[in-house]
Order: structure tokens, then sequence, then C-alpha cells
């Protein structure tokens, strides 16, 4: 295990789990790789701006911010559905700009069929300091709801005001409570893929009707959270947490370098703490038999990773090095300087004859496919229920049951309590409720894929 840091930067360390031993024959090799940052603040003790003044505004001389939000807000009719639900928006969005930091880069943005700047208004972002938060909590009361959906234009507008900024850290909210009907799939598709590594993004879906699969998708491509904030009086609590957490993050742009010996291929790269993301597709060469795959921006933190290298078989005795994983940060815009490395750690593969050593599974690999197992399960028995075979949906939600109680996933355990009536947790056996509650149905399949760790 190495560590690197750079003065003012989060202290990063690469962790590796796994059982090495390999039978005759034997080519894959499977790890956990834990990834720590901690002791930043270099964003805390950045010199604030003068009152007002705007990130990297002409004639004027703030020093430009290292962190920058934009805020979209839904602002559709449906909005209106009950009327609170606009009130609950407003509060929620007050409350996240109270929780912006001194000297971090906001933008307000209000989504309908199309995207208009709330505040300042004029295609840049503002500082934050006492000055610009209350003039953005004024400027909320021209939030009104009236037209239809397409987030995909609003994640444009946010693009092109971070665009406007210096900043290094870029974090977007989106909340939206309806589905993203006046925008073609591929076109949200579209943008999302454009936007994909310009900027981190959340999602939150408030009431029930929008569409699951479009808000962890917004999440998934842009690095973010999803969830579900079924009673909108719950929306300002859960806007200042995920500002909390935004206003936490102290270095953007890591990725996760593997380089792999002659002859091995990456199976596949997963996040699974604290969420399942498959990150295998998102690879980007970085060199001879070397792939970055993004992790986004961090502060002080930990997450694990399953890696799967299939290596060229052997013969008993013999070792090698399967996989060299790095965390590294990337150079702005993706050009000029190397990556700059922040930490460094290997996966190796030893052949033997030792049935009971090689067959041994690691207990970290052995929870995180558990738990990636336990997503895949609820997932599938959804859509089966939505689909009427209701064999199907009973198997795979037992299954999920079954695996939640193993590992301790309590709170999984509790919203699949809610979809089906558990008769035996341990054995896995089921039987589907008859009636479900639509704001049940949905926070079980938004945080389907929140796991947890390793019993100690």
């Amino acid at each position: 295990m190495a560590h690197f840091s750079t003065p003012d930067a989060p202290r990063f360390s690469v962790e590796v789990y796994q059982n090495e031993y390999l039978p005759t024959g034997g080519r894959e090799v499977n790890a956990i790789i834990t990834v720590t940052s901690a002791g930043g603040g270099a964003t805390a003790r950045r010199p604030v701006p003068a009152p007002g003044v705007h990130d990297s505004a002409p004639g004027q001389g703030g020093a430009p911010a290292r962190a920058a939000v934009v805020i979209m807000v839904d602002c559709s009719g449906s909005m209106n559905y009950p009327p609170t639900k606009m009130h609950h928006a407003r509060e929620a969005t007050a409350a996240a700009i109270d929780t912006v930091r001194e000297g971090v880069a906001f933008s307000v943005v209000a989504g309908t069929h199309k995207a208009v700047e709330v505040f300042p208004g004029n295609g840049r972002l503002a500082i934050a300091d006492p000055l610009t938060r209350a003039q953005a909590k004024e400027a909320l009361r021209d939030l009104r709801p009236g037209g239809g959906t397409a987030i995909g234009t609003w994640l444009l507008l946010a693009d092109e005001l971070f665009g406007s900024t210096d900043a290094t850290i870029r974090h977007g909210i989106v909340l939206t409570d309806g589905r993203n009907e006046h925008e073609e799939p591929h076109r949200l598709r579209a943008v999302l893929n454009a936007c994909a590594g310009r900027f981190t993004c959340d999602a939150r879906g408030v009431g029930t009707d929008w569409e699951v699969e479009e808000v962890t998708a917004i999440a998934a491509a842009l690095l973010g959270t999803a969830d579900i904030v079924a009673d909108p009086a719950g929306l300002a609590a859960d806007f200042t947490r995920m500002m909390e957490t935004a206003m936490g993050k102290e270095i953007a742009d890591v990725s996760l370098r593997l380089w792999t010996p002659k002859g091995a291929e990456v199976a596949y790269v997963k996040q699974v703490a604290p969420t399942v993301e498959d990150l295998t597709a998102r690879r980007t060469e970085a060199g001879p038999r070397t792939g970055d795959y993004p992790t986004g921006s961090w502060g002080d933190e930990s997450r694990d990773y399953h890696l799967c290298v299939k290596v060229p078989a052997a013969e008993v005795g013999q070792e090698m090095l399967a996989a060299r994983i790095s965390l590294v940060q990337q150079p702005p815009d993706g050009v000029g300087s190397p990556p700059s490395p922040l930490a460094q750690g290997l996966a190796r593969a030893v052949w033997t004859d030792d049935l009971a050593v090689s067959t041994a599974m690691n207990p970290q690999v052995a929870h995180y496919t558990g738990q990636a197992e336990l997503a895949h399960a609820i997932q599938q028995g959804m859509n089966a229920r939505k689909s009427g075979d209701a064999e199907q949906a009973t198997a795979k939600l037992g299954r999920a049951v079954q695996l939640a109680t193993a590992s301790g996933n309590e709170d999984t355990a509790k919203l699949l309590a809610k979809v089906v009536d558990v008769l035996d947790a341990a054995a896995g056996t089921v039987r589907l409720k008859a009636k479900v509650a639509e704001a049940d149905e949905m926070t079980l399949e938004t945080r389907s894929t929140k796991t947890v760790r390793v019993k100690k």
C-alpha cells in the first residue's frame, strides 16, 4: 500500500483484499480495493472574495472559486399538485443556499421544457457570501410552476454555467417530480454522455410521479447519488445533507487506473460501496495495457471497488502481478501535465495445488459479490412484479431477503419487508404483498444499489 499527497489536499490510501492463490490452470483474480481519502480542507482555507464579486468576472478582483454548484429545480406544471410541493421546493433550495460555503460559486436554475437562470441570471455564477445568499433566496420567489419537463436542457445550461468558472470541483443538484416527457430518451442520454466527466450531479425525485430509471441514470452517468423524497416536506433536510456533502469535496477528477500484464484482461470494475455502480464500460485508455475508470470528486470518505482480472494460466509455484492499481488525478481538460499519483496497490496471482487454499474466498470479495447479487435480485424481482410474473418476483425478492439478512444490510431488509411478507428470512421464503404503497415500491427500487460494508 502506497500513499501520496500534495499540500492542502486529502491523503489517499489504497488497500487490496484478495485470496491471491489460484488452482492449477486458474485464471480469474478477484480483489476488493478500498480507497480512503482523509485530511483535506484546502477549500475551506481559500481566500474569500469581496462580497458580491462574481467568479472570474472581468474587472473584478475576487479569487477564482475552487468549487461551484448549480441547483436545478423542477418548475413544471406538476409541481403545483399539490401547491405545497413548490413551496417545499423553494424552502429546500433556500436551505441548500444557506449551506453553500463562503467563496463557492453557485447558481439556481428553474427547469421546465426549457431552462432559465433564476440567480444570478447573467450567464455566470455568483460567489457565496451573506449578500449573494440573501439575493438568491429572494430570487426564489420567482419560481412558479408551469410548463413541461426536459431535464437534458437543464443539464446543458448547468454545463454552460460551469464553463464560466475556473472551479475544479463542479457539482449539480437536480430535483424533479415528473417524467422527462418533453424530451426524447436518446436526447437525455446524449446530454448525459456529453456532461460526463465535466461535473458530478445528485438527482432527487419528489413524490411518486417520476421515473426511477431516469433519476438513477442521471446520478450514475454523472457520478452522483439518487434518492426519493416521497414527502415534499422532507426536501429541505435532504437538500441540506446533499449540499453539506458537496461542500466537503476537496479534489476532483480522480480516476482508478489499472495496469495489467501482457495476456491479461479486465473482466470488470465495479464500485461496490457505498453503492453498486458498474464502471467497466467507462474505461478510457491511458497507455499500454493501462486504463482509467472515473470516480469523480472526493472529500473525507472511503469507497470500495471490486476488480476482476483474467490472467494467463500458469503452473504450480508460479506467481505474477495481476494488476497494479493506482489513484490518479486527471489534469484539467485532459491536457498538459500527466495525471498526479495519489495512491497505489497491487493484486497478485500465485498458483498452488493446495485445494483448501485456492478455493477459500476472501471475506471482502464474498461479501461484495453477495451485495452485487442483492441489488440485481431486487431489480429483477421488481421488474417481474410489474410484469405480473408472480413466481419470478417471489423467487428473486426471496433471494434478496436472504442476501440482505445474511450480510446485515438492515436498511434494505426493511425496504423489502414493505413489498413482501417475510416468512423465513434466512431461507428466503417470502410471499408477495397484495397491496404495496407506490412510495415503498419506488424507494426500494431507487435504493436497491446501496450496500453495507463487511461486518467486523
